[in-house]
């Protein structure tokens, strides 16, 4: 072996290191891909060291106390984001998780399942910035009591025959923990019991099974697999991989009992499709027809609202299935084990009997909001009010004025025909998002209305602030002509605020970011858009409604900054050409809706 190289995330590390031959390089991470196809042009046999701590073992020894945290995190500000999914694609990370917002679906990072990896801070995207040195308070926020007492005892499932238990959940979110404790409270209990998890080839993010199996003794469990519709209770952590075909194939709808947590976690499908639909009501009706007795709740809200972390969602399931007499091991044995585990015993016990209350008097918790957030439905009237008042905020009154008109056209055109609103609220929505294209002025605009401090303010106390910008006037290009973003300290908001005085000068000759072809681009795209929807009114009829929404919708699919929108505007330039030539005699073509489901 004459190449030898290493890839790590720390190349400073190695300066110390003694007794490395001298023909072995070290690169940064960052120069993997460029490595990789160094080697592959590399005659005869070539070793590539990848060296970096598994991210499930790093959060594990930091929650420990066995290594110091990391001094950084990242956050990212909804209102800049534009739900391009590039943070995803450049991180392959699942904290870096949806939200549903008025305007769309955004990003935003879980700071409960977080490694700091930072790698999410490469996408392309102006909505990122790094805390250094900054206290995490998110988690130190005032929680709801939790009243526990006078719940009753449930009759707990008799040993006389092997009882089966089957977690599902998603690596690195403390599946296999709390099945091991289950599993140790039926050994503090003097009864036998396995646990058995099958993670797959990648543990974080990945889909997980637990096998739990109890009994008296142990030479009653044969073996540490649930055999094939032998469950007698399921506890759903995640929807996603209850509704695969490994978990229901260990289902049987006369015997098990299956208990969810509503709320569906991100998969790896999120990360490949930025649109992904997280159809919570279809998984529940696949897993419904394989139980005898079914129940699903938001565990994951309940979760963040009572202790301000998402971690305890599988605790708080663990609780809820031992109070519908489903888990043969005592509340004394559970409670035991959870000391034993010795990682925040008191709140660990704490969200089990959480778990207990949502099963028996769920009228005693707090109502939890939706942590992928929730949408107040709105009028048509009042969604081109709310969208006319951030016109306003974007430019000036002229500028709302020419949307507002724009609207009162095609609901015209729309009552005329008597097709409803479906149209009229189609052309509110995006017609706002191409008059709203986020220029340097409205990116510093939306750092310094305040929202964001305010968001900042909840989770963070001091540190440093560092924002990861790609200026187009300033910025260097890679080897692919795209822009390379910079790191600014927090000087910037300064500029920001400076910055956003000068939105007067949108459209104007004199405003030197408007010559660049990005902002070239976005207004003809906006002028095509309103120009395009005077067409639609020209030939709607009851027949061609469909293709009309459709063909209005098609910014949907515009989304990011810089290079990412230019391929998402050329991609819906393809779609948007199609459906014209079906226009104003064709119908919209169908297309097909796939369930997210593990394999």
């Amino acid at each position: 072996v004459e190449t030898i190289v290493i890839v790590t995330e720390d190349p400073v590390r190695y300066a110390a290191v003694k007794g490395l031959p001298r023909r072995v390089r070290i690169y940064d991470r960052a120069d993997l891909d460029k490595v990789q196809r160094q080697l592959r042009e590399t005659p005869g046999v070539s070793v590539l060291i990848y060296d970096q701590i598994c991210a499930t073992e790093k959060r594990r020894r930091s929650k420990r106390g066995l290594r110091a945290p990391d001094r950084t995190r990242v956050l990212i500000n909804t209102e800049v984001c534009e739900g391009c999914g590039d943070c995803s694609i450049k991180s392959n990370c699942l904290s870096v998780e949806p939200v549903e917002t008025e305007l769309g679906r955004k990003r935003r990072v879980n700071q409960s399942t977080c490694n700091t990896d930072l790698s999410c801070v490469n996408g392309f995207c102006p909505s990122f910035i790094t805390v250094t040195d900054g206290e995490f308070t998110a988690a130190d926020e005032p929680r709801p009591d939790i009243d526990a007492t006078n719940l009753p005892l449930p009759d707990t499932p008799s040993l006389e025959r092997v009882w089966n238990v089957l977690f599902t959940g998603v690596g690195g979110t403390g599946v296999t923990t709390v099945a091991a404790i289950l599993a140790m409270g039926a050994h503090v209990d003097g009864h036998a019991a396995s646990s058995l998890d099958m993670t797959g080839l990648a543990q974080k993010g990945g889909p997980v099974l637990s096998h739990l199996r109890f009994a008296r003794t142990p030479e009653m469990i044969s073996t540490g697999r649930v055999p094939p519709a032998s469950t007698n209770c399921m506890i759903a952590c995640d929807l996603v991989v209850a509704a695969g075909g490994d978990a229901l194939n260990l289902m049987d709808a006369e015997r098990t009992a299956a208990y969810a947590n509503s709320d569906v976690t991100p998969t790896s499908e999120f990360i490949r499709d930025r649109s992904k639909k997280f159809e919570s009501d279809l998984l529940s009706a696949r897993v419904k027809r394989q139980a005898s007795d079914f129940a699903t709740f938001d565990a994951e809200a309940l979760a963040i609202l009572y202790f301000n972390e998402a971690i305890y969602t599988n605790m708080i399931m663990a609780g809820y299935a031992w109070q519908k007499g489903q888990v043969p091991v005592s509340l004394r044995g559970i409670y035991r084990a959870i000391k034993l585990n010795g990682v925040k015993a008191d709140d660990n016990m704490a969200a089990f009997d959480l778990g207990r209350i949502a099963a028996y008097d769920p009228e005693r918790l707090e109502t939890a909001k939706d942590p992928r957030g929730h949408i107040q439905p709105k009028t048509l009237q009042e969604l081109i009010a709310d969208r006319v008042t951030r016109l306003k905020g974007y430019q000036n009154g002229a500028y709302a004025d020419r949307y507002h008109a724009l609207m009162e056209r095609v609901i015209a055109a729309e009552t005329e025909i008597g097709t409803g609103e479906r149209l009229s609220e189609a052309v509110a929505r995006y017609a706002y998002k191409v008059m709203a294209y986020k220029d340097e002025y409205e990116v510093a605009r939306l750092w310094t209305d305040g929202r964001f401090d305010a968001y900042l303010a909840k989770k963070f106390k001091g540190g440093k602030i560092t924002y990861h910008l790609a200026p187009p006037l300033n910025s260097k290009k890679d080897e692919n002509g795209h822009l390379k973003k910079k790191s600014f300290g927090p000087w910037m908001k300064t500029g920001f605020k400076i910055l956003r005085r000068f939105k007067w000068l949108r459209g104007t000759r004199f405003d030197p970011f408007g010559w660049t072809a990005e902002r070239k681009l976005e207004r003809k795209i906006r002028d095509q858009y309103i120009d395009n929807v005077d067409r639609l009114l020209a030939g709607l009829t009851v027949k061609n409604l469909d293709l009309a929404v459709a063909i209005a919708e098609i910014p949907d699919g515009i989304r990011g900054y810089g290079h990412i929108k230019e391929d998402a505007i050329a991609l819906s330039a393809e779609k948007e050409s199609e459906l014209w030539q079906h226009w104003p005699h064709g119908t919209l073509p169908k297309s097909t809706t796939t369930l997210i489901a593990a394999a």
